[in-house]
């Protein structure tokens, strides 16, 4: 009997940490070539809770722009194709879908570079973000995303004269516009200042505190994105090679010394002597 109460206690205590969020997207071994020839991915596994922000981190050429393509569909656009694996949305296969069929079940990216149509204005391009909807609530999600970003509401020229970060805030709001259950976020600080940076990751915090939309977020600011996430994976080479909480890669000493721009203690404070690459990764 007090082995039996003993394993009940076990499952007592044990069951809390097992009560985590069902994923909404989840990508399966995957490989992606380009031109027929050329392997970008070579067997990327990852997922995405419900109501959560996901960081995929990793240099440049890592391959995490193509991951992102993969599950949009946006492939297609550029040769590029998913030859193994699949990649699942709220239980349906997505891999082959085309990009705007994608979009209809709830998935949009916000591309690197942000992409607005700078010949257009601020509410065209919003109009734009809506053309796979049928309902009439448009001009209310417009109001909407202006309560979010009212300095858009100020614009009203054409989207090319908008500077750098309102820029960014246009593309985020063209993709609220298509009501999706998760956003793809490409490299959203590109080319910000510091302030605007915060501001921009500031607003993708509230938009999945108070919307509850799922985010994949990819970053070369690991700082901002680990901030932000609560599960981060780290690319190279086309693969993964870490994964963990927020807190777990916050604390790894090769994360906070090749992408934190830390680690190894106090005696680090100086890097007058420091070489590069000291520390071989651990996953490498």
């Amino acid at each position: 009997m007090a082995e039996a109460a003993i394993q009940q206690a076990e499952t007592v205590v044990a069951e809390p940490k097992a009560a985590t969020k069902p994923p909404v997207l989840t990508v399966n071994n995957i490989e992606v070539v380009y031109d027929e020839v050329i392997l970008v991915l070579r067997g990327v596994s990852l997922s995405v809770p419900e109501g959560e922000i996901v960081a995929l981190l990793g240099p440049n050429g890592a391959g995490k722009s193509t991951t992102l393509k993969a599950i949009s569909g946006l492939l297609r656009t550029e040769d590029g194709e998913v030859t193994r694996g699949n990649v699942n949305f709220m239980g349906e296969e997505i891999a082959n879908l085309a990009p705007e069929e994608i979009v209809r079940r709830g998935i949009f990216q916000v591309m690197e570079g942000r992409r607005i149509i700078e010949d257009m204005t601020v509410i065209e391009n919003l109009r734009l973000g809506a053309f796979t909807r049928r309902d009439n609530g448009v001009k209310r999600d417009i109001d909407m995303v202006f309560d979010f970003f009212p300095r858009l509401r100020e614009r009203t020229g054409l989207a090319g004269y908008l500077s750098g970060g309102e820029q960014q805030m246009l593309a985020i709001s063209r993709a609220l516009m298509a009501r999706p259950k998760m956003i793809l976020l490409d490299e959203p600080s590109m080319g910000l200042s510091p302030l605007l940076v915060k501001e921009v990751f500031g607003i993708i915090r509230q938009l999945n505190r108070e919307l509850g939309i799922t985010m994949l977020l990819v970053e070369q600011n690991a700082r901002m994105a680990l901030q932000a996430a609560s599960y981060g994976y780290i690319m190279e080479s086309g693969k993964i090679v870490l994964d963990g909480a927020q807190e777990e890669l916050v604390n790894n000493e090769d994360v906070k010394e090749f992408y934190l721009g830390g680690g190894g203690g106090e005696e680090r404070k100086s890097f007058k002597n420091l070489k590069s690459y000291k520390r071989r990764k651990r996953w490498l």
